[in-house]
């Protein structure tokens, strides 16, 4: 009996395709007939309800936006935050290698606006290595030699675990300052010993009780760390000036909660204000116990600076007690942010320039300047803005962004969902191990002194060996297309102790008002 084999048909390689390609255009025209019933009958979308499979093409479109704009559409000079021009500038500094441009500025130098640093006809060599600004007055008995730049408040949480370490083992590795941010001091932080900031919010995290008030005891136990050089109350912050913040329960890990000294999975509220004070002399006060409590570091506050008069409030709380804080930073409208609502990032607090200038005059007025140590922190990237806003009255700078970039950030802007790109500000494990903490922790070193460098050379072509010789006429502004102003001409400078002497006109309606029991202002006094 023969053995039966079953029938085989051989079909072609080119009818299988042909069969394939069938089947697919079927399948694909099924899948579209779908999605078009979809898009017909959903009731979230317009656009979709009159172009039904067409429409996706513009939330395709939309979602890639802000990519082809970064890469392909902005100039070198006008891209925001950060143009191309800076953040090139950044990571070039930040991976030891050139930062020369060829060919010329390409900045309109004749515009109204731009600013200069005038150079002088007998510059001199630079300094043997840069300068470092002592904070710490009369009540400090443990004063801390700051660097010109620093890194500003960015807390765990905001930001990744890796993220940390990369930046506090670069202060490490360069003996610069690293903030921690309101969300405290987390065991990255600790990891690699770089010099910290602690920096105390209106939750008072990391030294709170369980009602959320201030905790002295805990707060002692934690300043008195060696590695925390200096303490920080912060008031309001640039980007987000006169609002607390909402920390969902679903965030609040066992981490997290451990480290900010909250419970486990509950709805965390930081409040718009502060509980520890009601007043300026009030708030001062706090300041004192801080450095008390410390055991005598460095103590002071940051703010965005929004009235005048409020200032001026607590000035001459400063003048009536005569208690000070040891420093001030001054935050810029303009700073960053990994979160906050769009009308308070555009349209809330003073820009740093003028803030920064209020604040020094004020204190100049009071006879208080060369007690008080001034911070600037709000878009410092480069030499030249350290340069400038020494120049406007700091002592000192910090930066975030221009660290986060150093980190590896590529202002994707998408802080807040928790998809950074690259696992700077994100808390998701997979995207954090993105970031290599030795490789990145010598990025931040280098570009911190880089910049500082910079920023020592220009000072130098200016003719000045040091921040203290820096003057007003040393910065000029274009008025006009044809006219530009020094900085001596530009704004009033007020002359040490002028308030309490007889205010200037510009300022003395200000100054009367300005009460230190209260931050209260009559209406139509605040300026």
């Amino acid at each position: 009996m023969k053995r039966q084999f079953p029938i085989v048909r051989i079909v072609s390689g080119e009818s299988a395709g042909k069969q394939i390609a069938g089947l697919a255009a079927t399948a694909s025209a099924i899948g579209l007939g779908a999605l078009a019933a979809w898009d017909l009958t959903q009731k979230k979308h317009s656009i979709l309800r009159n172009y039904p499979i067409a429409g996706h093409a513009r939330f395709l479109l939309e979602s890639i936006r802000p990519e082809i704009q970064q890469y392909f559409i902005e100039r070198n000079w006008d891209g925001r935050p950060f143009n191309r021009d800076t953040r090139t500038t950044i990571y070039e500094r930040s991976k030891g290698t050139h930062s020369e441009h060829a060919f010329g500025t390409e900045h309109d130098v004749d515009r109204a606006g731009y600013e200069a640093l005038m150079h002088s006809a007998m510059p001199i060599p630079n300094p043997p290595r840069p300068p470092r600004v002592r904070i710490g007055g009369s009540e400090c008995t443990q004063p801390y030699d700051i660097s010109l730049l620093n890194v500003s408040a960015m807390s765990f949480g905001s930001l990744s675990n890796n993220a940390i370490r990369a930046l506090n083992k670069g202060a490490a590795l360069g003996g610069f300052a690293h903030d921690t941010g309101e969300g405290s001091i987390s065991p990255y932080h600790r990891e690699h010993g770089g010099d910290l900031i602690w920096e105390l919010g209106t939750a008072y995290f990391g030294a709170r009780t369980e009602d959320g008030r201030f905790d002295p005891e805990t707060f002692a136990e934690k300043a008195q760390d060696p590695q925390v050089k200096m303490v920080s109350l912060k008031l309001s912050q640039g980007a987000k000036p006169g609002i607390g913040g909402v920390l969902p329960g679903a965030k609040v890990t066992e981490e997290i909660a451990e480290i900010r000294g909250i419970p486990v999975g509950q709805t965390c509220i930081s409040p718009p204000g502060h509980s520890v004070f009601s007043n300026p002399i009030e708030l001062l006060q706090f300041v004192q116990q801080m450095r008390t409590l410390s055991g005598g570091k460095p103590a002071g506050f940051k703010l965005c600076v929004g009235s005048r008069t409020e200032f001026l409030s607590i000035v001459k709380a400063m003048v009536e007690t005569e208690i000070l804080p040891d420093f001030i930073i001054v935050d810029g409208s303009e700073g960053g942010t990994g979160a906050a609502p769009l009308e308070f990032e555009d349209n809330v607090g003073l820009p740093l320039t003028q803030g920064l200038m209020i604040v020094h005059n004020a204190l100049v007025g009071a006879g208080l300047r060369k007690k008080i140590k001034v911070g600037a922190s709000g878009k410092i990237a480069t030499g030249t803005d350290i340069v400038k806003r020494l120049i406007q009255g700091a002592d000192f700078t910090n930066s975030a962004r221009a660290m986060m970039m150093a980190v590896g950030c590529i202002q994707a802007q998408v802080c807040h969902t928790g998809k950074c790109p690259v696992g700077v500000a994100t808390q998701n494990p997979r995207r954090a191990r993105a970031i290599d903490v030795p490789s990145k922790a010598e990025r931040v070193r280098n570009y911190h002194d880089g910049v500082v460098a910079e920023a020592v050379r220009l000072m130098a072509s200016m003719g000045a060996a040091s921040p203290e010789e820096l003057e007003p006429t040393m910065l000029r502004r274009n008025v006009s297309g044809s006219e530009s102003w020094s900085y001596a001409r530009l704004y009033d400078w007020l002359e040490p102790g002028e308030l309490l002497n007889g205010a200037p006109q510009d300022w003395a309606d200000d100054w009367a008002t300005a009460r230190a029991d209260t931050f209260t202002i009559p209406r139509g006094h605040s300026r």
